[in-house]
C-alpha cells in the first residue's frame, strides 16, 4: 500500500509539474477529449442503429422500407420512443430535452462551461431513442452536447480552471461534429464560431487537435466514407450565379420561418395542460401521421437528402417536404423531443435547392448545373440562415464534396441568406432559445438581472394622492410641492382610479382658458392605460413598461397602492446589479488553481474564494448561521443549482436565504477561515 500511496503522490505531483507547461497540456487533455468525443459519436450512431431495428425492425432503415409498413406502425413507433425520451429527460436530466447546442452555449456563457456528467448518457439514451425510433431531429446537436459534456467532466476531474474548462468545451463540440460528419476542420470552426465565440490561438489549438483526434477515431471503426453522396458539380456558366443569389434570398427567409415555427410550437406544446411525457407521446404520435404520407421526415433524413442531390424528385414533392419537415421537427422539438436542428437544416436547404434546381434546368437545361449542385449549395444556405454561422456552412459543404468548384456559389447563397436572417431577426435557431430564457451570450451574462430583485425592495412609500374631485390649481400645487411626476388619483376608499403624469397636465397648464373653467382630477386623469405592479413581482417586469410609460409605475397590495417605483431607481438597481454580477464574475474566474486555497488574495489578510456549501448549512439561513460573526465571512454571491442543471446567480444576498444542496457561494474571509469552511465542506 505504500508503494501505491507513494506512486499515487508521484503521479500528482507530475500532474501539477505538468500542468504548468499551459498549451502543452491544453493539447494532451484536449487529444483525449477528441478521442471520447470521437468514441462517444461512434457509440452514438451504433445505438441509433440499434434503436431502428428494435422500432422498425431493420437498422438502418430505408425509405423504402418505411414505405412499406401499415399506418399504425408509422404512428406508434415515435409515440413510444416520445414516451421513453419524455420519462428520461424529466427524471435524469432535463437538459437533455430540445437540440442541444443551446444549453451548450450557456453554459460557457453563464457556467464557466461546467456541465453536469449525468448530461452524457441522459442526451445519449434520449437522443438515440428519438432518432432511431422516427423523431424527426438530427445526431449532430446531440453529439455537440455528448462531447462537450465529456470535456467538461473531464476538465472538472482534473480540477481545470474556468478559462481552460470553456476551451475543453469547445473541444468537444469539435469532436462531436469533426466525428459524425467526418469533417476536423468545420468542427473546429462550429466550436469556435457558435460555441465559445472566440477565435483566439489559445483556444483554436486545441480545438483543432480535439477534432483531428475524433476524425482518426471515427475512421478507424466506421471508415473514411462521406456523410452523403455527392454528385460531379461543375459551374456551367456565370450567369449561375444570378440564381445561387436568389436561392441565397429564398434560404433566408426559409431558415426565418422554420425558426419562428419551431419556436411557436414550442410555446403550444408548453401551454397544454398534461405532463411532460404525455406531450413527448403526442409529438411522437404526430410526426408518425406526417410520416405516413412522407416517410422521408422520420429520423435524420439522410437518404432523402441523397436522392434530391441525385435529382430523383419532382419540385412540387421537394417543396412539400420542406413544409413537412418545418413541421415535424418542430413538433418533435416543441413536444420534448430529444435531437439537433443540423441536420433538419441540410434537408431543409436540400429540398428547397432541389426544388430551386429544377425549376431552373427546365428553364435553361444548357446554361445551369443540375437540381443537385442546388440542392448542395441550399444545404449550406439554410445552416446558415438558421444557426447565422455562414463560416461553418460553407466549410461543412466543402468538406462533403472535397470539391473546390462549390466554394464560389457556396459562398454567394450562405452569406446572403445570412445577412437576410440576421436583418429579419438578431438571434439564430440556437440564442432564441436563450434569449427567451433572459441569457445573451454575446454578453457573456443574463441580461435580466432583475428577474430575482423584487418591487418591495426599490420602491418608494412616500407617493402623493388626490381625490378625483381635486380642482386643477390643487393639483397643480401639488405637482409643485412633490419631487415625483405623477399624482395618483384615489377615491374615497382609497383605491386607484387614475394617474396623472406631468406629460398629461402640461397642454392644460398652457391654456389660460382652463384655469377659468371648473376641471378637476377626474377631467385629466389616465384610467386604465397605466401599469401596476405588486410587491413581489420582479423589477424585470417593470423594466419592460419603461420603454413607453414614463411616471411612477403604482405598487398595488389588495387593490389599495402600498407604494410607487420610480423609473431613475429602477435603472439605478439594473446597474448595481450589472455591476455587482460583473465583479462577482470576474473576481471567481480569476481564483488561481495552485493556491493552497484556490483564492484570489483582496483587502488585508482577506481572500475571495467560491467553495460548495457545507452540507450541514443545508436548510439554515444566512443569518441562522451567522456567518459573518462565526468565520468573518461575506457572501458575496449565490449559485444555486435547479433540479434541471439549470443555475441562478443571486448577488442580492438575503440573509434569511436558506442554502440548499448544490449551492456554491463567492464568500470573502480571511484565509484561515476559508480553509475551514473548505475543511466543513469537505472540499
Amino acid at each position: 500500500m505504500s508503494a501505491l500511496r507513494a506512486l499515487l503522490v508521484w503521479l500528482r505531483a507530475a500532474h501539477r509539474r505538468f500542468r504548468q507547461t499551459e498549451q502543452l497540456y491544453m493539447v494532451a487533455v484536449a487529444t483525449f477529449v477528441g478521442l471520447f468525443g470521437g468514441l462517444g459519436a461512434v457509440a452514438f450512431r451504433a445505438l441509433i442503429v440499434w434503436v431502428n431495428q428494435v422500432a422498425w425492425r431493420q437498422g438502418p432503415v430505408t425509405l423504402d422500407h418505411l414505405a412499406g409498413l401499415p399506418p399504425w406502425w408509422k404512428v406508434a413507433a415515435p409515440a413510444v420512443g416520445g414516451l421513453f425520451v419524455g420519462l428520461i429527460t424529466y427524471r435524469f436530466a432535463r437538459e437533455a430535452r430540445g437540440h442541444g447546442v443551446p444549453e451548450v452555449m450557456e453554459a460557457v456563457a453563464l457556467r464557466g462551461g461546467r456541465i453536469r456528467p449525468r448530461v452524457v448518457l441522459a442526451k445519449l439514451f434520449a437522443s438515440g431513442i428519438c432518432i432511431g425510433s422516427g423523431g424527426s431531429v438530427g445526431r449532430e446537436g446531440p453529439i455537440v452536447q455528448i462531447g462537450s459534456a465529456l470535456g467538461s467532466t473531464i476538465g472538472g476531474w482534473l480540477k481545470i480552471d474556468r478559462r481552460r474548462l470553456r476551451t475543453l468545451v469547445g473541444c468537444g463540440a469539435a469532436a462531436g461534429i469533426a466525428g459524425t460528419f467526418n469533417a476536423p476542420v468545420a468542427g473546429a470552426l462550429f466550436a469556435v464560431e457558435v460555441i465559445l465565440g472566440d477565435f483566439g490561438v489559445a483556444q483554436f489549438s486545441p480545438i483543432v487537435i480535439s477534432s483531428v483526434a475524433a476524425t482518426v477515431v471515427s475512421h478507424y471503426f466506421l471508415g473514411d466514407v462521406p456523410a452523403f453522396e455527392i454528385p460531379a458539380y461543375s459551374l456551367v456558366h456565370a450567369s449561375e450565379l444570378f440564381a445561387y443569389a436568389g436561392l441565397g434570398v429564398l434560404a433566408g427567409l426559409v431558415g426565418l420561418g422554420f425558426v419562428r415555427t419551431l419556436y411557436k410550437m414550442e410555446d403550444a406544446f408548453e401551454r397544454l395542460p398534461a405532463p411532460f411525457a404525455a406531450k413527448a407521446v403526442l409529438g411522437g404520435a404526430l410526426v408518425g401521421v406526417i410520416g405516413i404520407w412522407a416517410p422521408q421526415v422520420f429520423g435524420v433524413g439522410y437518404d432523402a437528402i441523397t436522392e434530391a442531390l441525385h435529382g430523383g424528385m419532382a419540385w412540387s414533392f421537394l417543396l412539400a417536404l420542406v413544409v413537412l419537415k418545418v413541421l415535424a421537427v418542430s413538433i418533435t422539438i416543441g413536444s420534448g423531443g430529444s435531437g439537433g436542428i443540423f441536420a433538419p437544416s441540410l434537408f431543409i436547404g436540400a429540398m428547397l435547392g432541389g426544388a430551386v434546381g429544377t425549376v431552373i434546368t427546365t428553364i435553361w437545361p444548357t446554361a445551369t448545373a443540375g437540381p443537385g449542385a442546388y440542392a448542395l449549395v441550399g444545404m449550406g444556405a439554410i445552416v446558415a440562415a438558421a444557426t447565422h454561422a455562414p463560416i461553418t456552412a460553407i466549410l461543412i459543404i466543402f468538406e462533403l464534396t472535397g470539391d473546390y468548384e462549390i466554394i464560389l456559389p457556396l459562398m454567394i447563397s450562405c452569406i446572403i441568406a445570412t445577412l437576410l436572417a440576421t436583418r429579419l431577426q438578431r438571434a439564430s435557431i440556437y440564442t432564441m432559445k436563450l434569449l427567451r430564457r433572459g441569457v445573451d451570450v454575446h454578453r457573456g451574462r443574463a441580461i435580466n438581472v432583475l428577474q430575482h430583485v423584487f418591487a418591495r425592495e426599490v420602491m418608494r412609500r412616500d407617493f402623493v394622492t388626490v381625490p378625483a374631485d381635486s380642482p386643477l390649481n390643487a393639483i397643480i400645487s401639488r405637482f409643485v410641492d412633490h419631487p415625483g411626476s405623477t399624482l395618483f388619483v384615489v377615491d374615497e376608499e382609497d383605491r386607484l382610479e387614475g394617474v396623472i403624469t406631468a406629460e398629461e397636465i402640461r397642454p392644460v397648464m398652457r391654456d389660460p382658458a382652463a384655469f377659468e373653467s371648473f376641471i378637476i382630477a377626474e377631467d385629466v386623469m389616465v384610467e386604465g392605460q397605466f401599469p401596476t405592479v405588486s410587491a413581489d413581482d420582479p423589477l424585470a417586469d417593470v423594466m419592460k413598461f419603461l420603454g413607453t410609460y414614463r411616471g411612477e409605475v403604482p405598487v398595488m397590495e389588495d387593490g389599495r397602492m402600498v407604494g410607487v417605483i420610480w423609473p431613475e431607481d429602477v435603472i439605478a438597481r439594473y446597474n448595481t446589479e450589472v455591476f455587482k454580477r460583473d465583479m462577482a464574475g470576474s473576481m471567481a474566474a480569476a481564483v488561481s488553481p495552485p493556491s493552497s486555497t484556490g483564492a484570489m488574495p483582496a483587502a488585508g489578510d482577506a481572500v475571495v474564494a467560491e467553495l460548495s456549501v457545507p452540507s450541514s448549512f443545508h436548510g439554515r439561513s444566512i443569518r441562522d448561521l451567522n456567518i459573518r460573526q462565526a468565520y468573518s465571512a461575506t457572501v458575496l454571491m449565490i449559485k444555486q443549482t435547479k433540479i434541471d442543471g439549470r443555475e441562478t446567480i443571486i448577488t442580492s444576498i438575503d440573509p434569511d436565504y436558506a442554502f440548499s444542496p448544490g449551492d456554491i457561494m463567492l464568500v470573502l474571509a480571511p484565509e484561515e477561515n476559508i480553509r475551514r469552511l473548505r475543511a466543513a465542506a469537505g472540499q
